[in-house]
């Protein structure tokens, strides 16, 4: 019994990481159309700015998780402006993969040359790096404070679009841009805002989840399958399905690695295969 619930919590903790940092990914897919393979090179510079704020200047986490999410969206502004921008209203998903994944070889490059190759750890305040104890076994408090974070990102995500004014024009200008256009939405600011919102949030989960994905030069590599399988199970655009597919992902490594270490990412991937058969569109994937 105690082996389900250990499996049980450090999935849910690994899920909420999973979530946290895909659902930037899915907004873009499922509202946006951009298939982003270089979500996770943003999520990346978020890890390696926290790491640089907190290791080089002392600040204290908190300011640096700010600091990370918000220099990761100025960085990412030239990005949007130049080449982003381009490939919003295309149907080309080529084009769309060959720009963004030449974007994350292009980030990768930088960040090897210069920081190196080694791994960029961020240093846990006292409050989050001890154990808690939850009843029937003690856990990372770093881990409960992700599944904090996880939880607060899907409301306010979910208030933003489903009940705020942001939020329809969004839906409006990715239904028909031109008729928003003409009714006066500034479609532009609308998709650059969403660009920015998605990749605040990959950089948040770098940060928050550098724990259990730490942050290397080919963080953006090595997780990128992971992040569109999340998306692709979940359903693009939605955060009903980008959560449901978290914690289902989440729960199914976990499990694999408590109970058949041997076998790898098998369970995680056997999941995925089941899903993607039962249901071609995600568990709330749409028709386009």
């Amino acid at each position: 019994m105690q082996t389900i619930l250990s499996i049980a919590f450090d999935g849910l903790a690994y899920g909420m990481v999973l979530f946290i940092i895909s659902i930037g990914l899915s907004i873009m897919m499922g509202l946006m159309r951009v298939v982003n393979l270089a979500h996770g090179a943003f999520a990346m510079i978020g890890g390696y700015l926290a790491s640089y704020a907190m290791r080089d200047l002392g600040m204290n986490y908190a300011i640096a998780i700010i600091a990370a999410v918000i220099g990761t969206i100025i960085i990412s502004i030239p990005f949007e402006i130049l080449l982003y921008r381009r490939i919003y209203r295309k149907s080309d998903a080529l084009t769309q993969l060959l720009l963004t994944i030449g974007i994350t070889f292009f980030i990768i490059g930088i960040a090897n040359f210069i920081l190196g190759p080694t791994l960029k750890p961020i240093p846990l305040p006292a409050a989050l790096s001890g154990p808690m104890d939850i009843g029937f076994r003690m856990v990372p408090t770093h881990r409960i404070f992700v599944i904090v974070c996880g939880v607060i990102a899907a409301l306010a995500l979910w208030f933003l679009i489903d009940r705020t004014e942001f939020g329809v024009r969004l839906r409006a200008s990715v239904d028909n841009s031109d008729m928003a256009d003409s009714l006066g939405i500034r479609t532009e600011w609308i998709y650059a805002a969403t660009f920015a919102l998605a990749v605040g949030l990959g950089a948040f989960g770098g940060v928050v989840g550098a724990e259990l994905m730490p942050i290397e030069p080919f963080y953006a590599l090595r997780y990128m399958v992971t992040f569109l399988v999340v998306v692709s199970v979940g359903g693009a655009g939605s955060i009903t399905g980008a959560i449901s597919a978290s914690l289902l992902l989440g729960l199914a490594d976990t499990t694999g690695k408590y109970l058949a270490p041997e076998y790898g990412e098998f369970f995680f991937y056997l999941v995925v295969i089941l899903v993607v058969f039962l249901f071609p569109r995600g568990l709330f994937g749409r028709a386009h």
